[in-house]
């Protein structure tokens, strides 16, 4: 049986140049967006043969649309060999507003309910077969809170913890949770950032390197490698000295959905 993907955030980005490599490979493709018609059009128009594609439409913000995708999936073209919660969302949040709370729960409804909601319907059924590989799109966001991201690092570093979590009760039990964290990423969701965005790789580039990290069944991988070696570098800085080099930084409040 030729191996089946699942995608969420599927339509643009990271996750159509997943699609895109998962397909090259010779993999099925379950894909999963909120802009149905978009993604008919994109995947018609790569010629791709008409058994290797299927779209399902969902917010992962909505329990009851992702869970209808999932069964779709499952009744239309089978178990997935891998799940990639790749959907997700960054908006500055302003905590001193209280107009923007609602702005954080949706945030978070996306990036870490969504993500989870996405791995719910599959968690049993592959423990069952004894194989089976999720995977959760993290940011390199999740080392550090950054001034001016509060919700997104919040998220991101959720996602990280959950993930890791998954992995050890899963691992047993035949299924592999791989966290991918992307560095600085040309893509719709970036394109409007005023700041600079050091090792920007265009979004092919990334899925060629994630595509071998999910393969390979690692635990956590920051993509790409020198975007790692600074992450790490954050991660040991001195609470201090973070303080004062981020503290001397200007941030903007922004506000894209993916």
């Amino acid at each position: 049986m030729t191996p089946l993907v699942f995608i969420t955030g599927a339509s643009s980005g990271i996750g159509q140049a997943l699609a895109a490599r998962y397909v090259r490979a010779g993999w099925r493709v379950a894909l999963v967006a909120r802009r149905v018609d978009e993604m008919h059009r994109w995947a018609q128009a790569q010629g791709w043969p008409a058994d290797r594609w299927a779209v399902h439409g969902a917010d992962v913000r909505v329990e009851a649309q992702i869970l209808a995708a999932a069964r779709a999936c499952l009744s239309q073209q089978g178990l997935p060999d891998v799940v990639i919660a790749n959907a997700g969302v960054s908006l500055g949040v302003d905590l001193s507003l209280a107009e923007d709370l609602p702005v954080l729960r949706d945030l978070l409804d996306t990036n870490v309910v969504g993500l989870a909601a996405t791995f719910q319907p599959f968690i049993a059924p592959m423990v069952e077969r004894g194989s089976g590989t999720l995977v959760g799109v993290a940011s390199v966001a999740a080392m550090r809170g950054l001034p001016g991201h509060a919700a997104y690092c919040a998220a991101k570093a959720a996602v990280v913890n959950l993930c890791e979590s998954l992995r050890g009760e899963l691992k047993p039990r035949g299924v592999t949770v791989v966290t991918i964290a992307p560095g600085y990423v040309d893509t719709p969701l970036t394109r409007g950032n005023d700041y600079p965005m050091p090792f920007l790789m265009t979004s092919e580039a990334f899925a060629e390197r994630a595509f071998k990290a999910i393969a390979a069944g690692v635990r956590f991988r920051v993509i790409p490698w020198p975007m790692a070696v600074v992450a790490t570098l954050l991660r040991l800085m001195p609470r201090w000295l973070f303080d004062a080099v981020v503290g001397a930084q200007k941030h903007r409040k922004k506000r894209r959905r993916s």
